[in-house]
């Protein structure tokens, strides 16, 4: 009975997971999808706490405890700290999942090493190299996104590195072949196979920029997923091997999406060096000049303009402008302005990001458009107003041929009558290059903090209107 009732919970465990997965589809039903997920995992950890044969209740007791006590502050981080909360996230299921790895081989090997068998030691090898190359890589992502001081954002590259990656991974494999044709081998193997792919998954990481972290995050994801695939063979449980496939697959086609969104491969996202600053000749190309705005000039043209689109980017989320953007939305629209949203795919370093922030300040859903949508109708905006944007809207990306992003669809601000960038500084973007757009004759700069420069158009706004 208790088995029947266990196997019930598994399978309800299933459905929900898949729904969770598929709620997350639209905004508005996200909420239920995260209620969804949790539900899943409650009633599967209930569950498999509930089997005859798990006996140690001290030490679930005891692991359930770490993780709200760990858990609890990593779920109050910024919106900002998304990406790398997620990163981490990854790293803790490699860690289990490489974890669950080694105990069972040591655990088999000492018993009965006649329960290794050949599909078993394939399935232990590939959990433990995809759950510790995991573990590192995600722990290097996260510290790129956080600005951690020691792990440059930058790619570090460095002499032979794909032929150095290339080689640990395929001596990895082959440390993996030879445990799985003999288990008991050698009292290394097994050790070394983790020294390797820990290695790996730093290796991995190093010579990729901050830029293409959301790609490699969602990547890891997927080898996350595909490690828990395998921990659900050596564990003999279904529910381990479909949710590990829900969310390897989800992963791998998240990746493929957001490479597509860059026009990019997944070899250049891995092995391309994205992201390094372009150096210019000396006595080569001319100096360029910003051209600077007022608060007072910027809210003019503002108030002259019909159609307004608002380009929201990382600098938004950084400065935590959210709320003071709805604010210039609110007092544009009582003018009768009409005021749109446009978010590229990869905008924010996470997709939705910028999306989720927006819905935090109550912005209407329909006055969000897709880039494809806004763009062919982009000559009749009179006023783009790009707020801590930057390689998301450069026309090199179209133009030159020669730079980085060439290819790369971006939403095209620069077709716009008139643009408005807020920028803290004058630094590069992710991709390492300067944006063509700022130099424009159209482009006007806006120095400084998002969320001040936002408060101050929209304090003028409502001064011109009293005025008025």
């Amino acid at each position: 009975m208790m088995h029947a009732l266990v196997e019930i919970a598994y399978l309800a465990a299933i459905v929900l997971f898949i729904l969770a997965l598929y709620w997350m589809n639209d905004p508005k039903s996200a909420r239920r999808s995260v209620s969804a997920g949790v539900a899943a995992m409650a009633l599967a950890m209930a569950a498999t706490w509930s089997r005859p044969e798990v006996v140690h209740d001290w030490w679930i007791v005891i692991a359930l405890v770490g993780g709200i006590v760990v858990g609890i502050p990593l779920s109050r981080v910024a919106l900002t700290a998304v990406p790398q909360r997620t990163a981490l996230s990854h790293a803790f299921g490699g860690l289990a999942a490489g974890l669950v790895g080694t105990s069972k081989y040591y655990l088999w090997l000492g018993e009965d090493a006649s329960e290794l068998t050949g599909f078993r030691m394939t399935a232990i090898v590939v959990e433990t190299l995809l759950g510790f190359l995991t573990l590192t890589g995600s722990l290097m992502a996260a510290g790129k996104l956080h600005g951690v001081s020691w792990i440059p954002q930058r790619p570090v590259i460095y002499p032979m590195q794909n032929a150095t990656n290339l080689g640990l991974l395929l001596l990895a494999l082959a440390v993996g072949v030879l445990l799985i044709v003999n288990p008991a081998a050698s009292a290394f193997a097994f050790p070394l196979l983790i020294a390797l792919s820990l290695a790996f998954g730093v290796l991995l990481i190093i010579p990729i920029g901050g830029a293409d972290m959301p790609t490699v995050i969602s990547i890891l994801n997927a080898y996350a997923g595909l490690s828990a695939v395998a921990m659900g063979f050596v564990l003999d449980s279904r529910l381990l091997v479909v949710a590990g496939a829900l969310d390897g697959a989800s992963g791998l086609i998240l990746s493929i999406i957001m490479c597509r969104a860059m026009n990019r491969s997944f070899t250049n996202v891995l092995f391309g060096g994205f992201g390094q600053v372009q150096q210019v000749a000396a006595g080569g190309a001319e100096e360029r000049h910003y051209k600077e705005e007022t608060i007072e000039g910027a809210a003019q043209s503002l108030e002259m303009a019909r159609l307004v689109i608002i380009v929201p980017g990382y600098g938004m989320a950084v400065a935590h402008a959210q709320h003071r953007v709805a604010e210039l939305y609110d007092q544009l629209t009582k003018r009768g302005t009409s005021v749109k949203f446009v978010i590229h795919p990869v905008a924010g370093r996470m997709p939705g990001h910028m999306n989720v922030l927006l819905a935090e300040a109550e912005i209407p859903y329909d006055d969000i458009v897709e880039m494809d949508d806004m763009n062919p109708d982009m000559a009749q905006v009179d006023v783009a107003l790009i707020i801590g944007a930057n390689d998301v809207v450069n026309p090199a990306a179209k133009e030159q041929k020669g730079c980085p992003i060439y290819g790369m669809p971006i939403i095209e601000a620069h077709r716009a009558k008139t643009v408005f960038a807020i920028k803290r500084g004058k630094s590069t973007g992710f991709a390492g290059i300067e944006n063509d757009l700022y130099f424009r004759d159209e482009t006007f700069m806006l120095f400084g903090d998002a969320k001040d420069v936002v408060g101050e158009l929209t304090k003028q706004l409502a001064v011109d209107a009293a005025a008025a």
